[in-house]
């Protein structure tokens, strides 16, 4: 595993987390951080490594500052990071089984739980 640890203070994730699954072997922490830091600060970065290739799983994690940023992150659902179609979500919300037969916008939420009503509950 690669990452940074600057976590410190923020303990609770729950809005703060991305999970993003679907890249390609290649995809290195500085790539993950340069795509993801248009979005706002991020405070970790995490690319899920082979122990014995080095090379990236296919999946990763961002954590941000804000959850802010992570609404704005995850506004394309399927992301193209390094030449690949990605899959991203919240991390509290675990990995998706199964994908919509049409392209979301959003978070990935269920459709009872719309992100505003989420947001302005625990913010």
């Amino acid at each position: 595993m690669v990452g940074d640890n600057n976590l410190g203070q923020y303990n609770d994730l729950t809005f703060t987390k991305i999970f993003v699954e679907g890249l390609a072997w290649e995809t290195q922490r500085d790539t993950m951080r340069r795509y993801f830091e248009q979005f706002g600060d991020i405070l970790e970065a995490v690319v899920i490594t082979d122990k014995n290739t080095g090379r990236s799983k296919g999946y990763d994690s961002v954590t941000f500052k804000d959850p802010e940023a992570t609404v704005r992150a995850c506004q394309n659902p399927s992301p193209v990071i390094d030449g690949r179609r990605a899959s991203c979500n919240l991390a509290s919300l675990g990995a998706q089984k199964t994908r919509p037969p049409t392209p979301q916008h959003g978070l990935h939420l269920p459709h009872f739980l719309p992100l505003s009503l989420v947001l302005t509950r625990f913010l």
